[in-house]
């Protein structure tokens, strides 16, 4: 079974379905997906150095008083899944970007849910700013990279054609919001989903390949 992950590591609501899906894969040991994380875009066109995060709040919802009622409901949901939003550290809002070459690196060593792990983390709870380079590389090797490999790759432009055109495909495949997650490249199912949503379509996705031997067999 194959599950693509489509997310953006500025989605605060790609945290949450995270640990939920994280959580359903616990429910059910015996499942070994292969999961590969895609890129989703969010803020394609800030710059590659973001912007001042009050900035771009007003922009995006207006009055602080409709931000300020999307952020009480993200921080309860977010504390019933152990999650510590701290968004009143985070003084930039990146280009999230290079945060995906780090996730496309962190592949190569078979690292990429930590590398998703660790940036949620280091931006919505520590207020780090995950466009910056060098906060990249710091937490490249927090996850076991080589810190040559990845200052090479980050002070680079290396896989940054490869982010974007994963991000259009993504769009061309339909994908209008995240998370969202596709199981065998035939059935998809978006939002930050309890984990028994999400074991369920896993039950699903595992009935229909145990089926194909068999109707391949017959056909």
């Amino acid at each position: 079974m194959r599950i693509d992950i489509v997310f953006d590591t500025v989605c605060p609501w790609c945290y949450v379905g995270k640990r939920r899906f994280d959580s359903a894969l616990k429910l059910r040991p015996n499942l070994k997906p292969e999961i590969q994380y895609r890129t989703f875009l969010l803020n394609p066109d800030l710059p590659a150095d973001g912007v001042d995060r009050q900035e771009f709040l007003e922009r995006k919802f207006g009055s602080s008083h409709h931000y300020e009622r999307v952020i009480e409901t993200l921080i309860f949901t977010g504390k019933g899944e152990g999650i510590n939003f701290a968004l009143d550290k985070i003084d930039r809002t990146p280009n999230s970007a290079n945060s995906h070459r780090l996730v496309r690196l962190a592949q190569t060593i078979g690292a990429q849910g930590q590398a998703v792990d660790a940036l949620f983390a280091a931006y919505f709870e520590r207020g780090m700013d995950i466009g910056n380079p060098e906060v990249l590389i710091q937490l490249a090797e927090e996850i076991g990279l080589d810190r040559q490999v990845a200052t090479k790759h980050m002070l680079s432009e290396s896989d940054l054609n490869s982010v974007f055109n994963e991000n259009a495909r993504m769009h061309r495949l339909g994908v209008t919001g995240v998370p969202c997650y596709i199981f065998d490249e035939s059935k998809a199912i978006s939002g930050a989903q309890e984990p028994e949503i999400i074991v369920r379509m896993l039950d699903m996705a595992s009935a229909q390949e145990a089926e194909q031997p068999t109707l391949q067999s017959t056909g």
